[in-house]
């Protein structure tokens, strides 16, 4: 007799399965980050103790000693990001599933990268009869469509989901200085707060923006 799964159980697996997906970068960040700040803790230990301290007697410069190793560590990771040799452990890595929607995901948090992946604050018309939606770019690559760009819409007070939408370049409108942490307190404030007040500047016409086609002509 064949198993079918009724409405209310495949509601409920698909929306476990979407709070997977969104809890998932965060519970792997944490843990990796988790397991070398003990790592780093047990080598810290192991070195007071060899030199002839007791770190019950040092908690603070215990800790202290601690946190300095681990930002040296990210230091140098982070100079490490971008030669050969880490292009060769993502390209193991990259056959792991699942890696690669991780990867963009965490890059996503970050909104002073720069090129075709900068994350911008865009006006977009095109979704009321009158008025623009204030939405991110993500990256600045060409859509399928010629000409169309990728805008995604959040929703608000919960921003982690939303709409994307395909938008014609000559619909869109850059922010200037706008990032994505202004964005989210925009969002948060549910319009309680103008972006114009988040951002501290006085409110302007459109037509002063600069528009995405000037903004990739001049990138």
């Amino acid at each position: 007799m064949e198993n079918k799964k009724t409405p209310i159980t495949q509601h409920f697996m698909k929306v476990i399965f979407k709070g997977l997906l969104w809890l998932l970068p965060m519970v792997a960040i944490t843990m990796i980050v988790l397991w070398v700040y003990d790592k780093i803790d047990a080598l810290v230990e192991g070195v007071f103790h060899f030199i002839g301290f007791n770190p019950q007697n040092n908690e603070f410069l215990w800790f202290l000693a601690v946190i300095l190793i681990f930002l040296l560590l990210l230091y140098v990771v982070g100079h490490f990001v971008g030669t050969r040799m880490a292009k060769l452990f993502e390209k193991i890595f990259i056959k792991i599933p699942g890696y690669s929607t991780i990867k963009d995901i965490f890059s996503i948090f970050s909104s002073s990268k720069d090129g075709k992946t900068k994350v911008l604050v865009v006006a977009i018309k095109g979704f009321a009869k009158e008025g623009y939606n204030i939405g991110l770019m993500y990256s600045q690559k060409e859509s399928i469509i010629k000409d169309h760009y990728t805008v995604t819409l959040s929703m608000t007070p919960i921003p982690n989901g939303g709409y994307m939408f395909e938008v014609h370049k000559d619909n869109i409108f850059i922010i200037d200085n706008a990032t994505f942490d202004d964005n989210l307190q925009y969002l948060l404030s549910m319009g309680v707060k103008s972006m114009s007040e988040v951002l501290e500047v006085k409110p302007k016409s459109i037509n002063e923006m600069t528009s995405l086609k000037e903004w990739l002509d001049k990138s």
